[in-house]
């Protein structure tokens, strides 16, 4: 028995040979967090869950998010001012909407094809050298008589590169707030701000368009990428890339894709990131159509649009603020589950007001994705985290794009409100048999 051990250590040997390994499982870990300079904060001294405030206490994660927010108010002006300007250049409605819907296609692409970016260089870098190419791009459609196919090809050219940028601060997340619940709760904020800067940024860009031309507004959108690359580069740390090797980054990227879906239970649990998206997204691709039937206006549109990302935001804090960690795991795959089964009541044609409380009330139950953060981190090797967060984001983007297609196609046959009831069937039955396979992963 060591000299200096207390009293009531000397019981049985098992248990104190379990306290010496705690003991020094927790020195070398203190140390180790010295070294990397990294602060974990999972729980205060006193034992509590920790909270959003915990989380804007690490200097670099207020850092990322500052700078997300501030490209994230210049994308969505950008993309106000895009579709209002293709649309008076052109007249037409369908080169509107499309200058609209490429924020969303090239996605899949990018993710798919550049992910490797992610883990091959450093992060810091992938992020500010993104934010650059993302001014550059913005810069370039807000030149004067640039014609409308460059003012296309440099909106899909964002969106190529935009899972790249989104992947790498996801898995830039996990250096620096760690793997346990401030991870969770960083992913957590991320989209509230997501959601929150959306409504915000429309608003705003509208307002703003009143006042300045549409190319004046597109220098807001690069003023924010490159005020989100200064503070990306000093805000943040360097650190080496995670994957070792030159090799080709489309090589990697798709060879971290097959790795990744090869794999049972992370590709379980990308399906269960990318279900409930698909469904989700009808009542607001066909939020026009139904407002027009209800005969709510254009007001009701808006209204309508509102109400998801109200209900999302709701349900992250709710989720964030009052559960514990093991409570929000435990309620992930039953929230995933019935989280479309509001969808149900538009059966009933419900007035705008039921309308907008059934959309808000499915956005409520998007509070899943706090759990199915920290299982998919536990189970996605270190040397792939970049790619598994830039696949799994186009994947989200990607999906939500195909949803609002087919919704809108389904809608020129069928009423709305049937469209969107039928999106929660058969969403429902989809998303459980994910749900499933999520159980048989374990």
């Amino acid at each position: 028995m060591c000299s200096g051990m207390p009293a009531t250590l000397s019981g049985p040997p098992a248990r104190a040979q379990s306290f010496v390994r705690s003991r020094k499982s927790t020195v070398r870990g203190a140390c180790l967090r010295r070294l990397l300079g990294m602060t974990f904060v999972a729980e205060s001294i006193s034992g509590r869950p920790a909270g959003y405030r915990d989380v804007f206490g690490v200097r670099e994660f207020r850092a990322v998010f500052a700078a997300h927010l501030l490209s994230l108010l210049g994308i969505v002006t950008g993309e106000i001012a895009l579709s209002v300007l293709v649309y008076r250049v052109t007249g037409s409605p369908l080169l509107s909407a499309l200058a609209f819907a490429l924020g969303f296609l090239p996605y899949l692409l990018g993710g798919t094809l550049l992910a490797g970016v992610a883990d091959r260089a450093p992060a810091r870098r992938v992020l500010v050298v993104c934010n650059l190419l993302c001014a550059a791009s913005a810069a370039v459609t807000a030149l004067p008589g640039a014609p409308v196919a460059v003012l296309l090809a440099m909106r899909g050219f964002s969106a190529l590169i935009g899972p790249v940028l989104a992947g790498t601060r996801s898995a830039t997340l996990g250096d620096v707030l760690g793997e346990g619940d401030l991870f969770v709760l960083g992913r957590s904020l991320i989209r509230i701000v997501t959601q929150g800067a959306q409504l915000a940024g429309f608003a705003a860009g509208g307002l703003l368009l009143t006042a300045v031309s549409p190319r004046a507004a597109l220098l807001f959108t690069v003023a924010g990428f490159l005020a989100s690359a200064l503070l990306l580069r000093f805000g943040t740390r360097r650190r080496p890339a995670r994957a070792a090797g030159r090799a080709d980054v489309i090589g990697a990227s798709l060879s971290g894709a097959r790795q990744l879906l090869a794999d049972r239970r992370t590709r379980a649990l990308l399906l269960l990131s990318w279900a409930p998206p698909f469904f989700l997204v009808a009542p607001e691709s066909l939020a026009a159509p139904y407002a027009d039937a209800i005969g709510a206006g254009t007001a009701g549109v808006g209204l309508l649009m509102c109400g998801m990302p109200v209900g999302t935001i709701v349900g992250e804090v709710l989720a964030g603020s009052l559960l514990s960690p093991r409570a929000r795991e435990r309620i992930t795959l039953p929230a995933a589950s019935v989280l479309l089964l509001p969808f149900l009541l538009y059966v009933l044609r419900p007035s705008l007001g039921w309308a907008l409380a059934t959309v808000a009330l499915a956005g409520l139950g998007a509070a899943y994705t706090l759990g199915l953060d920290q299982w998919f981190v536990a189970a996605v090797p270190e040397e792939l985290r970049g790619r598994a967060m830039t696949l799994q984001t186009a994947g989200a983007m990607s999906v939500q794009g195909a949803g609002m297609a087919l919704a809108g196609a389904a809608a020129e046959y069928v009423p709305a409100h049937w469209v969107v009831a039928g999106s929660g069937v058969i969403g429902t039955l989809v998303v459980g048999s994910v749900v499933r396979l999520v159980v048989g992963s374990r």
